[in-house]
């Protein structure tokens, strides 16, 4: 059987791409000679227009990277509309465009799904339980998908930061201070980059025998 990891003229889907991670995936993937389209908001209404356009598209990538998740002391605290809203952004948003974009990589026989789950899927989060279960539900979507699209050629993985900077969530090491993801409770001393979460997703596109898997990347937090 021919093995097609070439990934060289590949149409590449990343949404969340404005900065941090997202933009970082969408750099090295072009340096890939990917052709890329880009989202850069992860609300309803972008989500929706964005549907409308990848039905006449045909992305050979995904990387589903657009999230949100909001910080909390207390899940007590969170409200419906906020659990609402954190299941619709980082679940309910992938599962949508994984639909739509699955139907054209069918019919290549060749496909690439990566979304970016979170640590906070195992429990570890400096968020809320609503984060953490948002993220746990796309590793559930994730390995389900890539038992059932395998026959396909499409493989589905997910990528799980723990603590990186230079994104929306986490601006810089002082920011985790006093919390389970502080520096000090980081094995290898540091927090991660978005270049370091880029070169394990370029990774997942370019390697077709890998599916079903979440890696984890923490610098050794638990």
């Amino acid at each position: 059987m021919p093995v097609h990891n070439d990934i060289s003229g590949r149409q590449a889907l990343i949404t969340g791409a404005s900065g941090g991670i997202g933009a970082a995936c969408a750099r090295d993937l072009f340096a890939q000679g990917t052709s890329l389209a880009l989202t850069y908001s992860a609300n309803k209404a972008p989500v929706d227009q964005l549907a409308d356009e990848l039905r006449t598209s045909s992305p050979d990538i995904l990387v589903a990277n657009a999230g949100y998740g909001k910080r909390t002391s207390d899940n007590l605290d969170i409200d419906i509309e906020e659990w609402d809203y954190t299941i619709n952004v980082n679940l309910r948003a992938s599962f949508i465009l994984t639909k739509l974009a699955v139907a054209h990589m069918k019919e290549k026989n060749w496909g690439r799904i990566v979304y970016i789950s979170s640590i906070a899927a195992g429990g570890t989060s400096i968020n809320g339980c609503h984060y953490s279960a948002s993220k746990a539900g796309v590793q559930g979507l994730s390995k389900n998908l890539a038992i059932k699209l395998a026959k396909n050629g499409i493989t589905c993985n997910d990528v799980a930061p723990a603590m990186i900077t230079g994104t929306g969530m986490i601006p810089d090491e002082e920011f985790l201070k006093g919390t389970p993801g502080d520096v000090k409770n980081i094995p290898v001393g540091r927090a991660g980059t978005t270049q370091e979460c880029a070169n394990v997703v370029t990774m997942l596109c370019k390697t077709g025998y890998m599916t079903g898997q979440s890696i984890l990347i923490s610098g050794g937090l638990k």
